[in-house]
């Protein structure tokens, strides 16, 4: 069983190598759909995987320049405390008895639905973030940026606490939005030194409730380290506009079969 796991760690990271987008809306689905792992246990292991996988990944983009850490600290304001939050109430709900699992699926499926429709629509929306047509709305926009970062930054620790889903493409559609200016490989990084230290918090605190398998978490490493190396040398070699409808799709079709 472990290789199986190793195999499916392959998988998603020679997908994450190939587009980019975070594990965390592919291996959780997996494991709760293709694998029968509890739901609690899949995002918490998840948490874990995804902190280990996107760590390389900051240290390449501090190295280059590409995150803007004033953002990071902003959305950290918000996503902090709303990751703690979210653990306590797992928490509460653990020790009173409740099965959290349903709630968690439905937050999965939530997040999966979402970011399938961000990363088809990632054009349009950029675009429309970038129109000069808006002036009125950018002078607004100015006055509350940072309090709307710091209130992203919220949701997205919410949601990632509860399905470890959100810190890629949704983090990156809120840092468009709010930060239209920003080049393109800024968003990316900053979106991922956001990311790292969330799911990390998350991952430990799911990991104080128990809901981390550790053997798994290994299998799943073993295997997706070749995969992202591999998938980010053949990524060049695929059209985007190929691969990412065909990613949102699957997406899409999976946040609709957790809901159901």
């Amino acid at each position: 069983m472990d290789f199986e796991y190793s195999i499916a760690g392959f998988i998603v990271g020679f997908i994450v190598g190939l587009t980019g987008v975070g594990g965390g809306s592919l291996m959780t689905p997996i494991l709760v759909l293709f694998f029968g792992i509890k739901p609690a246990i899949a995002v918490g292991t998840d948490l874990l995987f995804a902190a280990v996988t996107k760590s390389g990944g900051v240290f390449v983009h501090h190295r280059r320049g590409t995150i803007q850490w004033a953002i990071v600290g902003l959305l950290c304001l918000g996503s902090v405390p709303a990751t703690f939050l979210s653990i306590m109430v797992l928490k509460k709900l653990g020790e009173a008895g409740v099965n959290y699992d349903r709630l968690i699926t439905t937050s999965l499926s939530i997040a999966l639905i979402l970011t399938s429709l961000v990363l088809l629509f990632k054009g349009k929306l950029q675009t429309f973030s970038q129109n000069e047509r808006f002036s009125s709305i950018r002078i607004i926009h100015r006055r509350i940026c940072k309090p709307m970062t710091i209130l992203a930054g919220a949701l997205i620790g919410t949601l990632v606490t509860f399905s470890s889903v959100g810190a890629g493409a949704l983090g990156a559609a809120f840092l468009f939005f709010l930060y239209p200016r920003i080049p393109a490989i800024s968003i990316v990084g900053t979106d991922l030194a956001h990311a790292v230290p969330i799911t990390t918090i998350s991952g430990l605190g799911h990991l104080f409730l128990g809901t981390v398998d550790l053997i798994l978490l290994i299998s799943l490493l073993i295997g997706s380290l070749p995969g992202i190396y591999l998938g980010s040398h053949l990524g060049s070699q695929l059209p985007e506009k190929i691969v990412r409808p065909a990613l949102a799709s699957m997406l899409f079709l999976i946040g609709i079969r957790l809901a159901v």
